[in-house]
């Protein structure tokens, strides 16, 4: 099923009109579900959902978050606070037409997703995260599982120096920045991302997410009550188990919980196959 193009325009309530880029898929009058990526990623990574979605009936769409996309690339970091990441998302449902929407997040597309589905229940049908528990679940680790400080350990060097971290990761050919795929992202894919990455400006505006991530937005993010899946991989380099197996505590409606056993990180990446069948599921 083919792949259209769409630009999104989203408003910000300082900075005016943005325009988010979008791949879109599937029926017109299919259900609708929104994609959202990850760091270091773009709307790319879903290719491999998408396409069986589509054949499933359901409208897709991959957004380009901000920072990501051309029309949306503030350079305040404040701009990237997560109140407008999750603003983004849910104007972006709007600029496709929709009412509502089946809400995939991996990464953290899921942070997004998880905010938007507490905080704007009445526009999100369902939600799938992938990767990233809810952000409560996420901080209580961080605080008292020493394993999952060492996993984060990376995240106070981007939060405190976006632009030299994106020094670091782009110079010797990108080698620091094609190390974080490992061998789960395909090549091909790979050597799109690090071109992408690599003209000005546009790693640094995907760090920003880390600079400008706040404790109390966190802390803000309340339980959520919409039909949820959250799906993890037994190997992620970065949310042990103890976050992942804490998630549930802040689904207060229909939960699910699956564990890809040998699975890391980069699930729409690794196993689409079994991420596209929890969609499925979960979507009903």
């Amino acid at each position: 099923m083919p792949v259209e193009s769409a630009e999104l325009h989203v408003d910000d309530p300082v900075l005016g009109d943005l325009v988010l880029d979008a791949a879109v898929a599937g029926p017109d009058d299919g259900e609708p579900v929104l994609l959202l990526h990850g760091w270091p990623q773009t709307a790319l990574s879903w290719q491999k959902v998408m396409a069986p979605l589509a054949a499933a009936g359901m409208r897709v769409a991959a957004v380009d978050q901000r920072g990501y996309s051309a029309g949306a690339r503030p350079v305040e970091t404040s701009a990237y606070e997560l109140p407008n990441l999750v603003r983004d998302a849910g104007n972006a449902i709007d600029a496709l037409g929709w009412d509502r929407a089946h809400v995939v997040g991996h990464d953290w597309g899921a942070v997004v997703a998880w905010a938007l589905a507490a905080q704007h229940p009445g526009i999100v049908k369902s939600l799938t995260a992938v990767s990233v528990p809810h952000p409560r679940a996420f901080n209580r680790a961080l605080k008292s599982d020493p394993s999952q400080w060492k996993k984060s350990a990376y995240m106070a060097f981007f939060r405190t120096a976006p632009g030299k971290a994106a020094h670091v990761l782009l110079r010797d050919g990108a080698q620091a920045l094609r190390a974080v795929y490992g061998d789960a992202v395909d090549q091909a894919d790979v050597e799109q991302y690090v071109e992408f990455f690599s003209e000005p400006g546009v790693l640094e505006a995907s760090l920003r997410w880390y600079a400008a991530m706040g404790g109390d937005h966190f802390k803000d993010v309340g339980a959520v009550d919409v039909p949820t899946t959250f799906v993890w991989g037994s190997e992620d380099i970065a949310i042990g188990a103890q976050a992942a197996r804490g998630c549930g505590e802040y689904c207060h409606g229909e939960f699910e919980m699956v564990v890809l056993n040998g699975r890391g990180h980069w699930i729409p990446d690794e196993d689409p196959d079994a991420l596209v069948q929890a969609i499925l599921a979960r979507i009903g």
